[in-house]
Order: structure tokens, then sequence, then C-alpha cells
């Protein structure tokens, strides 16, 4: 099993900046991916970024130019720079990991998510 947890999250005005962080622990084989959700109050869920171990990058139409997301391959952890935060930011953003254990054996974790909440 893997837990996740992920940092950083606040207020903010709109137009400022925030970083989160995710850190893995416990029983890690190889991180193929990580992605950062967010889930805005009465919305659904919502892919914000996304980064594989070779460092390609997929982003939300909506954050692209904003946001970025990097990863540390040997220490496990992920960052999601977020800039000119806008009020349509605000929600809860959750890290989630592809972990391939070998072979064809994938596994998913999720982390328990940080509140973010950009003031209008």
């Amino acid at each position: 099993q893997v837990h996740l947890v992920e940092s950083g999250g606040g207020l903010v005005q709109p137009g400022g900046s925030l970083t989160l962080s995710c850190a893995a622990s416990g029983r890690i084989f190889n991180i193929y991916a990580w992605d950062w959700y967010r889930q805005a109050p009465g919305k659904q869920r919502e892919m914000v970024a996304r980064i594989t171990i070779s460092g390609s990058t997929i982003y939300a139409d909506s954050v692209k130019g904003r946001f970025n997301i990097s990863r540390d391959n040997a220490k496990h952890t992920a960052s999601l720079q977020m800039d000119n935060l806008e009020s349509e930011d605000t929600g809860v953003y959750f890290c989630h990991i592809e972990d391939h254990a070998g072979g064809s054996w994938e596994y998913e974790y999720w982390g328990q998510g940080t509140q973010v909440t950009v003031s209008s």
C-alpha cells in the first residue's frame, strides 16, 4: 500500500500564487504518473495536471500557462505550482499516482486532499 499526503493549500487573492506538494510513502514500486485533480464545491472532480516518469505533461485547458507540475522520482514527491490564480481555481486538490509493480500490474492511489481558496 502507498500513502499520499498533500500539503500547501490555503487562502490566496486573485492573481496570487500557491504551491502544492505531494509525498508518497509505503510500498512503492515504480510511479509511472503523478496527477493533480481538483473538486470545486458542488462540482465533479476534474483532472488539472499530469506528469509521467518520462517527464511528459498534460494540463487542463483552464490552467494552461498558469500551472506547472513537476516531480522528483528519487524522492517520490510531486508539486503543482499555481500562478495567476482565479476564483474558479477554488476547490479541494487531490494528488493521484499510477504505480507499476512490474509486468502488467498497476495500482492507483489518492491523497486526502488539500483546500485551495481564491478570494474575490
